[in-house]
């Protein structure tokens, strides 16, 4: 026995939330799916400063709450569970939900993405706290700091160079001699004054207290030695890329050769009718919470217009 819905979302970060005020407002019922991290990687940032319409910051995890109610208010219905499979080959479009069957007339994806990490001992506990996946969004916090960026790749390079404009100093660690990174990035990144490279070297451990001042130091290994290192920083930055959570939609919808949903133009559309992408799941551009939101707001708008057009 399957349940129907008219509009399902998968996802409770910005763009989930914000597709689903938009259609709940346009009376389409809509149901917001859950996952493992509900409201995504907001859950896992501290200050949020630069969110329109907070003059004084807000706390990530905060932000959420926040647009969690206002969507509630409108009547959203939330289910939370993991979506195990998917049958988009023909409409209503089917989705089993922990073994649920559920099926709805439109589906709107906006699943995030997630940040890699590196999975060492203190990358949890101190994320947020002087620890940060996100130049863009945590850069602001270290004006006039010392801190590293961890990764050989062109994001390392990017946010490296971008961490400039605050850090007093940027070290860039990466466990090789070589680099991943495009050459043109890596001449970038060496002709800045304000960069040094500690090569051969990968993170085992970041250690400082959360409640106490947060990261302190972190703990190398020299590749090339196996001896173990201490660097004390200010704050560091893991930049080793991110990964979509478009697994259940490979081999169905469209996607570039890192697994970004890809969408038609300026709108949402995927490349089945009826399917539409939000967020983090295809923009490995921006990935900020506000840029999320605005999209989240075009696919409840898309979704809407392609709803009226099928009746």
């Amino acid at each position: 026995m399957s349940t129907s819905h008219k509009v399902l979302i998968l996802g409770g970060g910005p763009a989930g939330l914000t597709a689903a005020l938009y259609t709940a407002r346009a009376n389409l019922e809509p149901v917001l799916v859950e996952g493992p991290q509900p409201g995504g990687q907001l859950t896992i940032t501290t200050d949020v400063e630069n969110f329109p319409g907070f003059a004084e910051g807000i706390m990530g995890p905060e932000l959420i709450e926040v647009m969690h109610k206002q969507v509630e208010r409108f009547g959203t219905q939330f289910i939370h569970g993991t979506v195990s499979k998917v049958d988009l080959s023909s409409r209503p479009f089917g989705l089993w939900i922990d073994d649920k069957e559920h099926r709805c007339d439109s589906l709107i994806i906006a699943t995030g993405a997630s940040a890699r990490l590196l999975g060492v001992p203190g990358e949890d506990t101190l994320m947020g706290y002087g620890l940060s996946a996100c130049a863009t969004c945590d850069g602001f916090f270290f004006r006039e700091k010392e801190i590293c960026v961890i990764g050989g790749g062109d994001s390392a390079m990017e946010e490296a160079n971008f961490l400039t404009k605050f850090a007093s100093k940027v070290t860039l660690i990466h466990r090789r001699e070589e680099f991943r990174a495009s050459a043109i990035m890596v001449d970038r990144v060496k002709k800045n004054p304000k960069i040094e490279f500690l090569l051969n070297r990968a993170p085992i451990a970041f250690e400082g207290d959360p409640q106490a001042g947060g990261l302190k130091n972190v703990k190398l290994k020299n590749m090339q030695t196996g001896a173990e290192e201490d660097f004390p920083v200010d704050g560091a930055f893991v930049a080793i890329g991110h990964v979509p959570n478009t697994s259940l939609f490979k081999g169905l919808l469209d996607m570039d050769e890192n697994g970004y949903l890809e969408v038609q133009g300026r709108t949402t559309y995927t490349n089945i009718p009826g399917v539409f992408a939000a967020g983090d799941v295809s923009d490995h551009r921006y990935r900020q919470a506000i840029s999320a939101a605005g999209s989240g707001c075009m696919a409840a708008i898309d979704a809407e217009r392609w709803l009226e057009e099928q009746e």
